[in-house]
């Protein structure tokens, strides 16, 4: 069985941090997001692995570089360019010559390269790898459907999809990772763009149902699952996959530095006197944290970066940045290249902080 990481999407919602990379590569827990679905697939079994890139140089080139050739992944990394974000199911019909050669049961897993599953998905492999289905959808009950693609079902038959409906008529939302076999590129062939101007996956899968094809269903019965696409979605994700935090320490705690929880600290970074860490927190190479410093349960701080003076809490700090600002941030994502400072003197107050790369911040 191959696997499919769809990965071309633009991120519109969370710009301006998308307008100079890729969505795909915003780390969780200091790890890019595409690298948990490489990981899911590969753990389920699946090792030649198909990744759907967009078309300008620069997205393309940032997934290669991050991916590589999947050698040290342990899967083999093919790349397959989509000319424009046409929708999930023209990324699926563009990867048809992939997915289908060297595949004798033509059977494959699209996997959206923002999605994490919690528990992985190989039983949901294993199933569709073993009976006669055309499909598997992983389904999962959520409080707004209207953001995902809805699925209703009568007598424990799939009966209709809608992607994002206005009312919709369940509240069981698509996982977004799908199982097929080769009968969703004769449906896919047949499709016209939506309302959205896309082809929908869902009108795909709803043409599989009209002619009759059996197409089945799992209601995910893992922990959570979340789809961390706007600020509040990355934040969320990086808490709950912090939660489970193993300490580490590669780097230096100088005597005086307070401790307390799970932490994580890699090579070269200094914890300095008079700082406080309390985790789960994680925290990347080459990095300083500066006297009168706290951070504060669920935070990611990336590579290069400097806090001084500053107390974070529930937050994701991409990298290479710089912030001594004598103020309380909370639920906040920072892009890359930050520098955010004090620009007079007064009590810590909390802050909520949303912005891009090269940015410059005076509170």
């Amino acid at each position: 069985m191959k696997g499919l990481i769809l990965s071309g999407g633009t991120g519109t919602r969370l710009r301006p941090l998308t307008h100079t990379s890729n969505k795909h590569l915003i780390p969780l827990a200091n790890k890019p997001m595409i690298f948990y679905a490489i990981e899911t697939l590969r753990e389920a079994g699946i090792t030649d692995i198909g990744i759907i890139v967009g078309h300008t140089l620069q997205r393309v080139q940032e997934i290669k570089d991050a991916v590589g050739d999947g050698s040290r992944f342990g899967i083999k990394a093919t790349y397959i360019e989509q000319d424009a974000a046409r929708g999930l199911a023209h990324a699926v019909g563009v990867a048809k010559d992939f997915l289908t050669t060297n595949n004798p049961d033509k059977k494959f897993v699209v996997y959206l390269g923002d999605n994490i599953l919690c528990g992985g998905i190989k039983k949901y492999v294993d199933y569709f790898s073993t009976n006669d289905t055309n499909g598997l959808l992983l389904l999962k009950e959520v409080q707004k459907p209207e953001r995902f693609g809805v699925v209703e079902i009568n007598n424990g038959k799939i009966v209709s999809l809608v992607e994002k409906p206005k009312n919709p008529t369940s509240n069981l939302a698509l996982v977004g990772i799908y199982l097929f076999n080769n009968s969703i590129f004769d449906s896919i062939s047949k499709l016209k763009p939506s309302w959205r101007n896309e082809y929908e996956i869902t009108d795909a899968i709803q043409g599989l149902v009209d002619s009759g094809k059996k197409i089945s269903y799992e209601i995910v019965d893992a922990p959570w699952w979340k789809d961390p696409g706007d600020r509040e979605g990355i934040i969320e994700a990086n808490r709950l996959l912090l939660h489970d935090l193993v300490p580490f320490n590669r780097g230096t705690i100088e005597e005086g530095a307070n401790i307390i929880g799970p932490v994580g600290i890699d090579e070269h970074t200094i914890i300095k006197k008079g700082s406080s860490i309390r985790g789960p927190v994680i925290i990347g190479k080459n990095s300083v944290i500066g006297e009168n410093s706290y951070i504060g349960p669920y935070t990611s701080i990336g590579d290069n970066c400097v806090i001084e003076n500053t107390e974070i809490e529930s937050s994701v700090l991409i990298g290479d940045s710089k912030i001594n600002c004598g103020q309380r941030i909370i639920d906040s994502l920072i892009g890359k290249n930050v520098t955010i400072v004090s620009a007079a003197n007064s009590l810590p107050k909390a802050c909520q902080i949303f912005v891009g790369e090269n940015s410059f911040i005076a509170l």
